[in-house]
């Protein structure tokens, strides 16, 4: 051994010291043995890894293992010449056993029948795809493992088809076309129950059995499908009858009932209209009666009034004579008197008696006193009046808006504004003469109209009526 040789063990380096061969814990003669122990050890190992991979068989689980070779006790006391085994593992035994596997996959199987008689005598055509797979169940497996174990699918396959068409026809002849036709789930369960006996007896298990068609030579179906659709149409019809009969009464009784409504609004409508009416004439009505009252509370007062008029005019032409006669013949003949001795007197004399004269008209009017004046002013009242109305006639408006509630009481008031305004003018005028016109004239209905010349311009304010 050199000294300073270096062992790499991990990421460490130390220093390999030399050794004496007294110091090893064996013998170097030994390690050609001791190799040879190793070696025998690994081919050992490797020798049993290939016996268990010889005879240890493991079962997947579409399939099973059959070991046939020795007797084996079933649970109800019998024996038989093999075992079967479905999943896990099991070891054969060398030279006495043998080991055989059977696919328990599905396989599809197509069953097909021709001029099968039903019941009735009618031959159909059945057509239907049905899956098989070998059963696993441990009643029927050693059934199948009997027959079956070693041949090929496809025998197992012609197995099942010709045993599928065996029960097919046999169903067949239990039922009518119609049944067959109608009910294709009541056809295939049947068909299932009969072929399960003999599936058991072939350890076979149908897993789905699906009828693709149904037909048959003499159109036996075809022309119960035309009766059928022929029904189906009919009923149809009479279904589609029934509906636009109800539709059609639905639509009577609605038109009722919208014509119904209709007259009954148009009652309702003409009844608040004749209510309307009622209420306008019996308005109409009052208001006539307040016009005619307030007319014959007018002629009666107008009455009245000019029986007072009347009364006053023979009063007035009482005094018209007694100013137009007695008091100027008087006057008269007092001035002419007077004058006379006027004449006769210088002129000094003469203003004297004119004076003289005056003083005497003024006693006369003084001794006539306010009877003097009202006769004046009756003597001139057409004169003061018809000023009066020409000073009111000349005024001039050059707009005028009026606010009306609907009842047009501004604009009688409007209207009634004239006369007063000629009142007013009479009241002031008297004032000024020291006469109370209006009273001695009585009342303000004699006043004239207005002149043509009076202008009232009314101009729309968006406010009322004009």
């Amino acid at each position: 051994m050199l000294q300073g040789m270096l062992i790499v063990s991990g990421l460490a380096l130390a220093p390999v010291h030399s050794v004496a061969p007294s110091d090893l814990p064996f013998d170097p003669a030994d390690v050609p043995f001791m190799l040879f122990g190793v070696f025998a050890v690994i081919f050992g190992v490797m020798m049993l890894m290939f016996i268990l991979s010889r005879f240890l068989y493991i079962c997947r689980p579409n399939e099973i293992l059959v070991f046939s070779g020795r007797k084996h006790r079933l649970p109800d006391g019998s024996t038989v010449g093999f075992k079967v085994l479905h999943g896990g593992r099991g070891f054969r035994v060398p030279l006495l056993e043998n080991v055989g596997r059977m696919d328990v996959r599905l396989f599809g199987v197509e069953v097909s029948v021709q001029n099968a008689f039903s019941k009735g005598g009618i031959p159909l055509s059945v057509h239907a795809i049905a899956n098989v797979k070998v059963s696993t169940d441990p009643r029927s497996v050693r059934q199948a493992v009997e027959r079956f174990l070693g041949q090929d699918p496809r025998q197992i396959q012609m197995v099942a088809r010709q045993t599928l068409e065996g029960v097919l026809r046999e169903v067949l002849s239990q039922l009518t076309p119609e049944e067959v036709n109608q009910d294709r789930l009541k056809f295939a369960d049947s068909l299932v129950k009969n072929a399960k006996d003999d599936f058991d007896k072939l350890g076979l298990e149908l897993d789905v059995l699906k009828v693709q068609h149904v037909s048959d030579d003499q159109k036996y179906l075809a022309n119960l499908g035309r009766a059928q659709i022929a029904t189906m149409l009919r009923d149809a019809q009479n279904a589609e009858n029934q509906a636009q009969q109800v539709v059609s009464e639905e639509q009577a009784k609605a038109r009722q009932r919208a014509e119904s409504a209709q007259q009954q609004a148009e009652a309702l409508v003409l009844q608040k209209k004749n209510g309307f009416r009622a209420e306008i004439a019996k308005l109409e009505g009052e208001a006539k009666s307040i016009e005619l009252e307030a007319d014959v509370a007018a002629q009666t007062a107008r009455a009245k009034a000019e029986q007072e008029l009347q009364g006053m005019r023979a009063e007035l032409a009482k005094l018209y004579l007694q100013v137009e006669t007695v008091l100027p013949a008087e006057a008269a003949a007092q001035a002419n008197a007077a004058r006379a001795r006027g004449d006769a007197a210088p002129e000094k004399e003469n203003g004297r008696a004119a004076a003289e004269a005056l003083s005497l008209v003024a006693a006369e009017w003084s001794a006539a006193g306010d009877m003097g004046r009202e006769v004046y002013v009756i003597q001139q009242l057409d004169q003061i009046v018809g000023a009066a109305v020409n000073r009111v006639g000349q005024m001039e408006v050059e707009a005028l808006e009026i606010v009306d509630g609907g009842d047009a009481a501004s604009m009688s008031a409007l209207a009634a504004g004239f006369p007063l305004a000629v009142a007013r003018v009479l009241e002031e005028s008297g004032k000024a003469l020291g006469v109370d016109i209006l009273k001695l004239i009585g009342s303000t209905s004699g006043v004239p109209e207005p002149p043509q010349t009076t202008r009232i311009l009314p101009q729309s304010s968006g406010k009322g009526g004009s």
